[in-house]
This record gives C-alpha cells, sequence and structure tokens, in this order.
C-alpha cells in the first residue's frame, strides 16, 4: 500500500503558500509562475485555506464582489482537509471524492506544513500500486 510520505518522496516536499491578505491577482500569478493549480493559504505558518485556479473561477460567477483585486481570504477554501504522511493514497482518493476536493496538504506529525499531494498525484500513485499487483500476480500465474 502507497503512503503520501511515498508520494512526497518521488515528487519532492515544496509547496508554495500565500498569505490570506494577499489578492487573488498575486495568488494567480504566482500559480501561473509556479505551474501549479493551487496555493496553500497560511497565516503565521498555519494553514488557514487553500487556494486553486477552480476557487477563483466559480467564486467569480456566484460570489459578489469578486475580483482579481479581492483578498484571497474571501475566496480560499477554508479549514481545509490535509493529511499525515502516513495516511494511504487510499485514504486520500477516497476523502477527496467525499469532499470533492484536488488538493490535500500534508501536515507532519507537529502540524507542520510538510507537502500538498493533488488528484493527479493520487491517481498516479494509485496506478502505480495497480501495476505492481499486476506484476506481482503474473509473477505467481506464471512462476517467474
Amino acid at each position: 500500500m502507497k503512503f503520501v510520505r511515498d508520494v512526497l518522496a518521488k515528487k519532492g516536499s515544496s509547496v508554495w503558500t500565500i498569505k490570506p491578505d494577499a489578492t487573488v491577482r498575486e495568488a494567480l500569478t504566482e500559480m501561473s509562475n509556479r505551474n501549479v493549480g493551487a496555493l496553500v493559504v497560511a497565516d503565521q505558518e498555519r494553514v488557514v485555506g487553500v487556494i486553486s485556479e477552480r476557487d477563483f473561477a466559480r467564486k467569480a460567477i456566484t460570489q459578489e464582489p469578486c475580483s482579481l483585486d479581492s483578498p484571497v481570504a474571501g475566496v480560499m477554501a477554508k479549514e481545509p482537509l490535509c493529511v499525515k504522511p502516513s495516511n494511504t493514497i487510499t485514504e486520500c482518493m477516497s476523502q477527496m471524492t467525499d469532499k470533492r476536493v484536488r488538493h490535500l496538504p500534508v501536515l507532519d506529525e507537529e502540524g507542520n506544513l510538510s507537502g500538498i499531494v493533488s488528484i493527479g498525484d493520487v491517481v498516479a500513485g494509485m496506478l502505480s500500486e495497480c501495476e505492481s499487483k499486476v506484476d506481482e500476480l503474473q509473477s505467481f500465474v506464471y512462476g517467474t
């Protein structure tokens, strides 16, 4: 079974953050510069939210007022679901599906931000796990 720590070991633990009082424009610029779809919103080292391109697109249509000059705090997903390095990718997939989120900040045992896992990371991890099981079963069946 693959764990979040395995995903982070492969992809790295870099995670980009932004402050809640930054503007949406600043957040979108940072996402573009970093080639990522979301940023963790942190206030004094404490995770308070996640902002994604999708969050802005949806809020821009449904919420007034919402502009590029709005603060991130008004657009972000508040109280984000977080995982630990010891969580399995199956648990992540279940939580992402249940809560309809695409990004999970990873907090270490002390509660410090240590990475982020995206739906793409989880899918890649699950595919890798399935491929390993297929190889194992083929070895068993064919005796190789």
